[in-house]
């Protein structure tokens, strides 16, 4: 335990060095990046463990124990052209409530900056039941996740749409061995798409490492800062070192490709630790 407390000690220092001084800098201007908290399209790079992702934009088919539940702890740092935001805490939860359903939410916090026009305040959240459709010995999975998105702070300030969204996003998922393959596709109202695809694989006992590519796009303008046919495409590599049977530390960094500056264009940075409770059983941490 001592382990772990220096462990998330060092995370939480090194998120308070996000929130510091010029982690937001700039405001929005000719030749400098959007937030990603101002823009209804997501970032893959959003915490996304595979036994708790209250909402990964490319998630798994994967679902906690009936009994069973995860807290996550961690901090997001964006660097775009000319601007910077940090996003601390992000806290999520899952909890498995029956075998086949799960329940989820994760709820970001933006670190405000007046002097570079960020708003402080709530990101976008999400309430999430996961249910599993197929769950083949061979290692076929597939599930669906019925979810409702509430809009961050900075997007409703400068938007007329409501608040509230709800999306249903289907995830495919095949483990052979020590490896795994998985696909996210789905549609949110107010016009948002997404489909992504990645791969995980554990190099040994205790870390696995992963990789994913998105896109993410808007077809729909009407009250909202998005344009038809914007979108935003990230790949994202990310790893999970599991310290004991319970706990878990991750990181991972994002980069957007072909993805303008009205879109979030930039570089995604996020670290955190997994608490797991499962009925006092080891549960190894995916990333």
């Amino acid at each position: 335990m001592k382990t772990s407390a220096f462990v998330l000690t060092a995370i939480v220092l090194a998120a308070s060095a996000f929130a510091g001084p010029g982690a937001a800098s700039a405001a929005p201007g000719k030749g400098t990046s959007s937030p990603p908290s101002r823009s209804k399209l997501p970032s893959a790079s959003a915490i996304a463990t595979s036994i708790a992702t209250p909402f990964a934009w490319v998630d798994d088919a994967s679902l906690l124990p009936a009994g069973s539940g995860a807290l996550t702890i961690g901090a997001a740092n964006w660097i775009g052209t000319n601007a910077s935001e940090a996003v601390l805490p992000i806290v999520a939860g899952a909890a498995g409530l029956a075998p086949r359903f799960q329940l989820s939410a994760q709820v970001p916090y933006i670190v405000g900056d007046d002097a570079a026009g960020i708003a402080g305040g709530w990101g976008t959240s999400y309430l999430t039941g996961k249910i599993a459709l197929l769950r083949e010995d061979g290692g076929l999975k597939l599930a669906v996740a019925p979810t409702l998105q509430l809009l961050g702070t900075s997007v409703v300030l400068s938007s007329t749409d409501s608040r509230a969204h709800w999306g249903i996003p289907v995830s495919a998922e095949f483990d052979e061995g020590i490896a795994r393959v998985f696909a996210s596709g789905g549609y949110f109202s107010g016009g948002i798409g997404f489909v992504g695809a990645g791969i995980g694989v554990d190099v040994n006992a205790r870390i696995s490492l992963s990789g994913t590519l998105s896109r993410a796009w808007s077809s729909d303008s009407v009250g909202t800062t998005t344009i038809p046919g914007s979108d935003r495409t990230e790949i994202v590599g990310g790893a999970a070192f599991n310290l004991t049977s319970h706990i878990a530390i991750f990181g991972s960094v994002g980069q957007t490709i072909a993805t303008s500056d009205a879109n979030g264009a930039g570089t995604t940075l996020v670290g955190g630790m997994q608490f797991v409770v499962d009925r006092g059983k080891s549960h190894r941490v995916r990333r």
